[in-house]
């Protein structure tokens, strides 16, 4: 079974992330995810949760603005550099067409999101390509002339495919579908 996209498991490397061309984003979307945990979580929790804010102090007017750069702490460059570090990890794995995308982005949670909004798209296309994986996961068979390697791919690709969309289900209702067990329901 080919997988849309293209996935290459070879050479895959702990210092360079997973490059994304455009598609099969359920899979990079996973892969650059293990590949930021295993980096720094606080990377990860960056690109989630959004950047290191710049600390306010109080001026001389009594005014809440900006601390200046020359007051920052080691705790406050530190912070910074997450955030402009988890901006290279993306950067470093996107083609160039991907890099046009989020080019004018200045954070990595403004870019993980457009990379979400753009591949996972709109609340009604994601609620549409969901309810097409159910209906796959619903109607799923093993196909006469399939391999079990085959239908186990195929099976596979179905359910990471909506639990990257937000539906999953118990390894018994798998086990139940792969095998055609009828469930307790039934």
């Amino acid at each position: 079974m080919a997988f849309s996209g293209d996935i290459n498991i070879e050479c895959r490397s702990i210092v360079r992330p997973p490059l994304f061309k455009g598609t099969n984003f359920s899979y990079s979307k996973n892969a650059m995810q293990i590949f930021i945990e295993s980096t720094n979580m606080k990377l990860w929790e960056i690109m989630n949760n959004g950047s290191y804010v710049v600390p306010k102090i109080t001026n001389d007017k009594g005014d809440k603005v900006d601390k200046p750069n020359d007051q920052y702490n080691t705790s406050d460059w530190d912070k910074l550099m997450k955030n402009s570090r988890a901006k290279h990890i993306l950067h470093c794995s996107l083609d160039g067409s991907e890099y046009n995308r989020i080019s004018t982005c200045n954070t990595a949670k403004h870019i993980w999101n457009k990379l979400i909004v753009t591949y996972k798209g709109a609340s009604r296309v994601r609620e549409t390509k969901m309810n097409m994986y159910v209906h796959k996961y619903e109607l799923f068979k093993i196909d006469v002339d399939e391999s079990i390697k085959d239908m186990f791919t195929r099976f596979t690709y179905i359910t990471n495919s909506l639990k990257s969309l937000g539906k999953t289900y118990s390894n018994e209702e798998m086990v139940r579908k792969v095998l055609q067990y009828p469930s307790k329901n039934n």
